[in-house]
């Protein structure tokens, strides 16, 4: 097999002039600039299955790691004809991306459509509900959020 040199320069020039991908190893596009300014485009995330412990449709991912945004985290929540119980150790804002998202606390419903802005106050316990399909970013303060306490 001959080895052509000039085209190993061209990709070695190409993959130094353009940079290395970014995410770090995440299946979907971000870019983050010198400055820490991290820019994701959400149409390529592709949530993952998430264990609420009843039966329900969700996937959800966080998007950004605690070593990229420390103090404020950002995901993607995906709710597929479902409801499920959950207590938020955390303050947390949605931005309904499509579909319905339903934040039902204490019977009553707060639903978001799409382009809505939700937010759910650290401490509160609702049900997470679509009646159908739903796709929302989510913001938590702190980022960490799985491990916040009330």
């Amino acid at each position: 097999m001959e080895v052509n040199n000039e085209l190993i320069y061209k990709i070695v020039k190409q993959v130094l002039a353009e940079g290395m991908p970014d995410s770090k190893g995440d299946d979907f596009e971000k870019h983050i600039d010198p400055t820490g300014v991290i820019t994701i485009k959400t149409e390529t995330v592709k949530c993952q299955t998430f264990d609420v412990g009843v039966p329900a449709k969700v996937k959800l991912l966080d998007v950004v790691t605690l070593e990229e945004s420390p103090r404020l985290g950002c995901g993607i929540l995906e709710i597929d004809h479902s409801t499920y119980p959950w207590t938020l150790t955390y303050d947390e804002f949605y931005y309904v991306v499509e579909g319905i998202l339903d934040i039902v606390v204490e019977g009553r419903h707060n639903l978001g459509y799409q382009g809505d802005i939700l937010h759910i106050p650290k401490g509160t316990s609702i049900c997470f509900s679509s009646p159908e399909t739903c796709r929302a970013v989510y913001f938590t303060y702190p980022a960490d959020w799985e491990n916040a306490e009330i």
